[in-house]
């Protein structure tokens, strides 16, 4: 088993792809106040000690923020997808489209990402 493992309740899902309840928040709280050390917090809940130091500063358990901020694409998936089928999966004619018809010009990575979501 890789280092980044951990068996627990949930599964055998890796650390980072697991959010924390709040009940574990809670517990970490608790142990913080007996006095335990982030690290030993971490070790005895198999969550990693930045997850712990997070929670503690917030001072409980916080909802999944996302992501920061808009993708390039947000409310254009169906105006995507129609033009793909249109033009048989040529990713270059709907970016030409796309940035004729909306005025979006997009990265070499949008454009490979927009071509492989399709």
């Amino acid at each position: 088993m890789d280092d980044w493992m951990h068996p627990s309740w949930r599964g055998e899902l890796p650390r980072r792809e697991v959010m924390q309840t709040p009940e574990e928040v809670a517990a970490m709280l608790r142990l913080k106040a007996l006095g335990w050390g982030v690290r030993r917090i971490a070790g005895e809940l198999g969550c990693s000690h930045m997850t712990v130091r997070r929670y503690l500063a917030e001072g409980g358990w916080v909802a999944y923020r996302g992501r920061g901020r808009r993708r390039t694409l947000s409310g254009l998936e169906d105006w995507v997808s129609e033009r793909f089928r249109r033009h048989a999966g040529n990713a270059d004619v709907v970016r030409q489209e796309l940035e004729r018809e909306k005025g979006i010009r997009l990265s070499l990575r949008t454009r490979a990402a927009l071509f492989f979501r399709a």
